[in-house]
This record gives structure tokens, sequence and C-alpha cells, in this order.
């Protein structure tokens, strides 16, 4: 028993030193989005090569597998407890992976990412995607070379399934594809429904101009509505801004990004909800699990269901905009001051077909979600190629939102996620938003005063029923497990699209 808990103690010090590295990484590739100079890229691109070498090696390092095979052959394995059997789980399934992915393969994926990256930058600018297209072309080889290798040991069915396994596990394409046809039927019939409304919302609103310097304010405002604190001197976040918002850090340092446009001040504010969705999950994992496998998110998916809750759940409500309202009036001065409170709650939940899914609403969101996921799911079997994605792209928003696609930059290069390399994440955007909906049924069973509490300006309580559903149990379980055992129920479109429904039918009147 002493062999095991001294080989146990001896892998958790490997996994702390590794995660203690992948923070500081985090923070080159946060700086990279947000201060480094343009010259610097391929200085950058470098260091993050070099870097993921070295982490790749921190990850494969002979010791960590001669310590899994003491703990999981010791006679005494069964005496470790649920947590510590995980973190081995964790920890020998990420060994397993990581040493038959060649070191060199791994180098020159995060050399590519960067360089991608920063083209894809220039070719969204350019409105350009030929100028995009030669270094995709190099990722996508690079990612499905690496999709090859970890399909055998994640023993998936195909490449992809191997790449949705990182950011979902156990979930497969065929699963999604299951669940994305019944939402998209859901959606398709609530969509035409607000279309067909003659209730609809005055929008012009959300145009009227906001200074850069106030929706700055108003950022900070909204970071303390939802308790995510930027400003104090204990605080373990702070507001940058960036191309593509994005949220990174660990426990004590989550940072959050945004966009600001002037003609557009509603942008910034549901992503900056969004982002410090993200943050709340970051910093509310169980205190006593940070550096352990098991003391991280469940998966995109759960991350996603987060932010989307801050964002839309609360953040869209009547009752939110009933407290904040008059905050944003007093930041603002004149520019809002006409405006009453179910006009700019209808505005902000407006339903229409657009271009851009981060500007979408929650109708039509998950429509860019199941778009983007057929697209890679045919790419990787195969069956088209990256010279094609702009005409199935377009093609796709013909066919599912009824929209023409005018250049490309408004089209397939409108995100950064496949300039970093990032395939099999899309769909954990569309499956946020539905355990969302599951999360969201069974708080109103245990907390019926949520919305009201909401409207008093406290958010607390919502966080802290959060905290105590969701975030305490980290990565204890596996997706599939953890939104059974909070809700009771499997993965289920029908609560979300419950929401949905009940929601929009009182804003379109229907």
């Amino acid at each position: 028993m002493e062999s095991l808990k001294s080989s146990y103690e001896k892998l958790m010090e490997k996994a702390k030193s590794l995660v203690i590295f992948q923070s500081a990484e985090s923070i080159v590739h946060w700086d990279m989005e947000t201060m480094m100079p343009p010259k610097a890229i391929n200085l950058r691109s470098q260091q993050l090569a070099l870097l993921s070498m070295i982490e790749h090696r921190m990850s494969t390092d002979p010791e960590i597998g001669r310590l899994l095979e003491e703990i999981l052959h010791s006679p005494h394995y069964e005496a470790l407890s649920q947590i510590q059997r995980r973190n081995v789980y964790l920890i020998k399934k990420q060994y397993d992976e990581q040493t038959k992915l060649p070191e060199e393969l791994v180098a020159a994926l995060a050399k590519q990412r960067a360089i991608t990256t920063d083209i894809w930058k220039k070719a969204k600018a350019a409105k350009n995607f030929q100028m995009f297209k030669p270094e995709l072309d190099k990722l996508v080889d690079l990612v499905k070379k690496a999709a090859e290798i970890l399909m055998e040991v994640k023993q998936t069915k195909t490449p992809y399934d191997a790449l949705i396994d990182i950011f979902e596990p156990k979930m497969t394409a065929e699963e999604i594809t299951k669940v994305f046809n019944e939402l998209r039927e859901g959606l398709v019939v609530l969509l035409r429904k607000c279309e067909a409304s003659p209730k609809k919302p005055d929008v012009s609103i959300l145009k009227r101009r906001v200074p850069v310097d106030v929706q700055r304010k108003i950022a900070k405002e909204l970071a303390k509505a939802v308790d995510y604190d930027v400003e104090s001197n204990m605080a373990g976040g702070r507001i940058d801004e960036t191309e593509h918002p994005f949220t990174t850090g660990y426990y004590d340092d989550v940072r959050i990004t945004t966009h600001y446009y002037e003609d557009n001040f509603a942008s910034s504010i549901f992503s900056i909800l969004h982002e410090a969705g993200h943050a709340m999950y970051e910093q509310n994992l169980n205190p006593e699990w940070i550096y352990q496998p098991v003391g991280t998110a469940c998966s995109s998916g759960f991350h996603e269901s987060q932010s989307r809750f801050v964002e839309n759940i609360v953040g869209r409500s009547r009752e939110f905009w009933s407290c904040f309202l008059p905050k944003l009036k007093a930041i603002t001065g004149d520019v809002l001051s006409d405006v009453n409170l179910d006009t700019f709650v209808h505005a902000v939940n407006e339903v229409k077909p657009s271009k851009i899914r981060v500007e979408a609403d929650e109708v039509t969101y998950c429509l860019h979600i199941i778009i983007r996921f057929n697209i890679e799911r045919d790419l990787f079997a195969e069956k088209i190629k990256v010279e094609e994605l702009p005409e199935i792209w377009n093609q796709s928003y013909k066919d599912y939102l009824g929209l023409t696609i005018e250049n490309d930059s408004e089209g397939v290069m409108q995100d950064t996620h496949w300039a970093s390399g990032l395939f099999g994440y899309f769909p954990s955007y569309a499956l946020g938003n539905i355990y969302s909906g599951q999360i969201l049924s069974q708080l109103e069973k245990e907390l019926a005063e949520w919305r009201e509490q909401i409207g008093r300006g406290n958010f607390r309580l919502v966080k802290s029923w959060l905290v105590n559903n969701v975030h305490k149990y980290g990565n204890l379980y596996d997706p599939a497990d953890l939104i059974k055992l909070i809700t009771g129920t499997e993965l289920n479109v029908t609560p979300y699209l419950k929401y949905l429904e009940g929601k929009y039918s009182k804003l379109y009147g229907f």
C-alpha cells in the first residue's frame, strides 16, 4: 500500500508540473492575440513550436509510463478513491495518445497553427480566401495525420471521431448527426413562427454609436454584475481586446477578451457575458483539485453550456435587463435615454438569419454550428477538399438560412477555429446549448425564485447553484455521465427547444 501511495504521489507531481507549464504556455498564446507586435509572428511561431515539443516530452516522459504500470498493476489499486482512479485514467489516456504522436508532428502542428492564424487575419482583412488556402491546406494535412494516429489509440471509428473526442470525450459524429438533425427540425419550426409574426423588434436602437472608451466601462460593469472580478486587488481576471473574443487561464488567472464596435455596442455586451461564463466555470472548479486532471473542465461542450447560460439564459432575460438597463443608460448618457425595457429586451432577442455566427440569435445560432459540423465531418471523410470550402459554405448558408454570402470574410473565413487547427471543436457549441437547456430545467425545479433574484441584481444565487451542481464536479465524469448526474436524463434536445419556445412565444406573440 505504501508503494502505491508513493507512486501515485510521484505521478501527481508530474501532472502538476505539466499543468503549470501549460498555464504558462497559454499566456504566450494570449499575448500573441492581444499584445504581440505584428513583426514578432515568425519568432512566436518558433517559440510555440519549442514549447509544444517541451510539453510533449513532459507528457510522454517514460517515468509517467512506469508509474502508471506500477499503480495499475498494484494489488491495492482498488483501494484508491474514485478521484484518484479518475486521475490515473485521465493521465493514462493522455499518455497513451501523446506517446503515439511523433514529436516532430507536434512541433510542426504548433508552428503551422501560429502561421495559419496570422495569415487568416490578413486574408480576412483582404477578403481573400486564396491567400489563406495554402497555409490552411498544410494545417489540414497535419491535423489529418494526427487524427489518423489518434483514431487508433482512441479506438474510434473515424479520424474525425478522434478529433471530436479531444473536446467532447466519447462523443461520435454519428451520435451528433442524429442529435443535430432533431435540433435542426425544432429550430426551423421556431424560426418560421418568429418570421411569420407581425410583432418585430426595433433593432435600430442597437446601432446607436457608443464610443469604445464608454464600452470599456460597460464591460467592467457587466463583469461586476456576473461576479467576474477584474478590478479588485484580489482580481483573478482581466478584459483585453482581440479580433475574436476568447477565454484562457487556470483557476486564479483566467482572462477574457472582446471586440468593440462603435456602431454595435451589443456585440461586446454579449461577448463579455459569454466569456465571463467561461471564466466563471474555470475559476470555480473544485479548489482542492488544483493541479490534478480532475480539476479541469468536463468538456468543451460543458464549457459552452456555462458561457451560453450566462450570455443567453441570464444575459438576454427580461429580469437581467430590468436591473442592468438603468446602469447601461447611466454609463452611455443620452444614447439610450428614450429606450424602455421591453423595447430593449425584444431588440437584443431579435430572431433573424444572419451571416455571422458570433452575432447570431439563440434560435438560429445552432444552425451555424450544424453547417460547420457537416463540413468538418465531410472534410475529414475525404468527401471534400479545402479548395471547395467557400463554395460548400455559401451553398449551406443559402440552404439552411436563406442567405447569400457576398465574400469569404463574412463566410468561410469568419471564425478563427480552423486557422487554429481546432477541428472537432465546433459541435461543442451546439452541445453546450443543449446541455444548458437541460441544466436550466433542473435549476428551475430546485431554485424556482432564480429569475426574481436576477431581477434584483443577485446573480450569486444562480452562480452558487451552478458551482454546486456543475463546476464542482470538474472532470470527474465524462460529459454523458455528468449531464445524467445533474439532470437525471441522457443528452436531450427537448428542454432546450422548450426553453426557446417559451421565451420567443412571449416576445413574438405566437
